[in-house]
């Protein structure tokens, strides 16, 4: 699926921020990644219901602002804020669970900057146990995906994309990201050793191995 999984994974610049929503904590996961086409290409790439499988997800629903979009096996929610080829802002609802998203595309030299900000309230003990890398480096998979689409044109094949953490390709993949991840929310403030840990459970959980 790819050729070089770490440096695949060394593409995205991550960052993790504390922040607030109505007086309750938030944690940010902030993922960067450049792709080499233009932004309206790449803009019609994350928001047109036909190309968005191609890469991700089904998605049904009424993508447009205020309308609820729903994503095959996955989140749904509410478009809460849609510009046209800047950015676009969800609600990301998975059961009685709200999270917030955000997508933003720049131009840059050589091709297309785009910054994804996922801000979740702050649950302690998944924090502890998996920190960012729990929703990251799902994100980070993602864009991957993302990445081979615009670079090919060609979709990506829907089950090498659910089997690829499991290869060793994928491991190495995972690994380089949830360690990403750790390293981002150590530069937050967390303990760089709890973040570690973390980042190790968090590579377990994806590639279905363990972490003892």
């Amino acid at each position: 699926m790819i050729a070089d999984p770490v440096a695949t994974a060394g593409l995205v610049v991550r960052e993790v921020r504390t922040g607030s929503r109505d007086g309750a904590t938030t944690r940010l996961v902030v993922a960067r990644r450049r792709y080499r086409t233009d932004r309206a290409d790449l803009w019609q790439a994350v928001t047109d219901p036909e190309r968005i499988p191609r890469w991700f997800l089904p998605v049904t629903g009424d993508l447009r602002e205020g309308g609820r979009y729903q994503l095959q096996g996955n989140a749904g929610g509410v478009v809460e804020r849609c510009s046209a080829p800047e950015s676009f802002a969800v609600t990301w609802e998975m059961g009685p669970m709200v999270s917030w998203l955000t997508v933003s595309l720049a131009e840059a030299d050589g091709g297309t900057d785009l910054e994804l900000v996922h801000e979740a309230p702050l649950d302690p003990q998944m924090w502890d146990t998996y920190g960012p890398g729990a929703v990251g480096v799902g994100w980070d998979l993602g864009l991957m995906g993302l990445g081979l689409h615009v670079d090919t044109g060609s979709p990506v094949d829907p089950e090498e994309g659910l089997a690829f953490a499991t290869t060793p390709e994928g491991r190495a993949f995972v690994g380089a990201s949830a360690q990403g991840w750790a390293d981002a929310a150590a530069a937050d403030g967390d303990d760089p050793a709890a973040a570690g840990a973390a980042a190790a459970q968090t590579t377990a959980f994806y590639t279905g191995t363990t972490t003892g």
